[in-house]
């Protein structure tokens, strides 16, 4: 299966579920920035959830299949368009050699995820298929998509992708009844971020982490895969010992020396020097990667107990999805 960018968008790379076994060695995770919905996209075809996918950000984005496609999409960033047909998300889509697919905008977020039967056929480098574009490697030669790049989809497909194809196989655009209902796997608030206390939370005065867990903040201008610079009340110090560089991760909320916020994401550093606030529970990273710039959050307090079993449901309830999906083939 293959199609070809006619207008690769704002930002689209390749991605999977990351890369976690070089962070020791100053590696990024990389990887999808909403990993649940890059799951969901995969999971619609058949796939292994570390499957690559295309990560399209915002819409403006257009490509054609050269071949004929097994494919799904899931996320709020776009709605996939083809001859004035809109496509419905999270659900296997056969679409027909030579058919224009256009993404159009969705006010919903920021990102969506394109999955393929077989998934995206890219080298795996550090064990990974994700673009880092800092470093130049990964995905397709280690950049962001460009017009006129043919993608082909690894030609191995599991048996349930088998199965879903040839049940859908025909002469024109078919998908079936069913779909995912991502948005079960999401808060109705999708603005209130859960978050544990970070090592350092004890380093600023109570009005600030009053004020950090009550008011809200703005997603500013200056976000990226990298990181999102929140703007808000500056939060003050009363510890000012000097920090040694310690371990930061995706999620990890840091303090700069101004006292505004920075939320780090799939491409941040592996370490970093500015004290920890806070870090964001593994089951809400989806809902701040579909954040917008011009956003306001909100930050809730659980514990490191309450996110571990939150986190464990999510992915029980995955786990069931992979084989609710496969008993309907």
């Amino acid at each position: 299966m293959q199609i070809r960018i006619l207008k690769p968008g704002l930002m689209s790379t390749i991605q999977d579920m990351g890369r976690y076994q070089y962070l020791s060695q100053a590696v990024p995770v990389s990887g999808a920035m909403d990993t649940l919905s890059a799951r969901i996209a995969n999971k619609a075809v058949g796939n292994q959830d570390h499957a690559a996918v295309i990560e399209f950000t915002y819409a403006d984005a257009e490509f054609i299949s050269e071949t004929d496609l097994l494919i799904a999409y899931a996320g709020d960033g776009a709605i996939l368009q083809a001859n004035e047909q809109k496509l419905p998300v999270s659900r296997p889509l056969f679409i027909p050699s030579g058919t224009t697919i256009k993404l159009t905008h969705n006010p919903s977020g920021i990102r969506i995820y394109l999955a393929v039967a077989g998934g995206w056929d890219v080298p795996e480098i550090l064990g990974s298929r994700s673009t880092f574009l800092t470093a130049g490697f990964g995905g397709l030669d280690g950049r962001a998509l460009k017009k006129a790049d043919i993608i082909k989809s690894d030609e191995s497909m599991s048996t349930c992708t088998q199965k879903i194809l040839f049940s859908l196989k025909n002469d024109q655009i078919n998908y079936p009844g069913w779909s995912i209902p991502r948005q079960c796997f999401l808060p109705v608030d999708r603005k209130t971020i859960m978050v544990v206390p970070g090592n350092e939370l004890g380093w600023f005065d109570a009005r600030s982490i009053v004020g950090f867990l009550s008011a809200p903040y703005i997603v500013a201008q200056q976000s990226n895969r990298m990181g999102y610079h929140l703007e808000g009340a500056a939060l003050h110090r009363i510890k000012k010992d000097e920090l040694l560089s310690t371990a930061v991760m995706p999620g990890t909320v840091q303090v700069t020396g101004s006292g505004s916020m920075v939320l780090l994401m799939a491409d941040c550093q592996t370490t970093g020097g500015y004290p920890r606030i806070a870090q964001v529970a593994a089951v809400d990273m989806p809902l701040c990667a579909q954040l917008k710039p011009g956003d306001a959050i909100y930050f809730k307090e659980i514990s490191r107990s309450e996110a571990e079993v939150l986190y464990i449901e999510r992915e029980q309830q995955l786990q069931q999805l992979t084989t609710a999906v496969q008993s309907k083939y």
